[in-house]
């Protein structure tokens, strides 16, 4: 399973999130040291109703948890959009 198979996977059984894209952008930071582990770096657009009433930073906490391991094994860098439905649909 790659590794976005893998982010994919803890986010929905996380959140059950109504809109989830995960992109790999590692081959944008080639040469970067973080780059140098092996370790990628990745974006993630999840719409979920588990994000209500809280913050941005806590939803971001919410993400890291749900990703637990990966964190330290598999991902260098992650750009997190982290929504509730009402708030995808406003911003459309």
């Amino acid at each position: 399973m790659s590794r976005i198979e893998r982010i994919r996977e803890c986010l929905a059984g996380a959140f059950a999130p109504t809109e989830l894209v995960v992109e790999d952008e590692s081959h944008l930071h080639a040469g970067h040291a973080g780059a140098a582990t092996g370790r990628g770096h990745f974006r993630v657009k999840i719409v979920s109703a588990a994000f209500a009433g809280n913050s941005p930073v806590a939803r971001h906490r919410q993400v890291y948890a749900a990703l637990g391991e990966m964190m330290q094994t598999d991902i260098h860098a992650l750009a997190i959009s982290a929504r509730t439905p009402a708030e995808s649909t406003s911003a459309a």
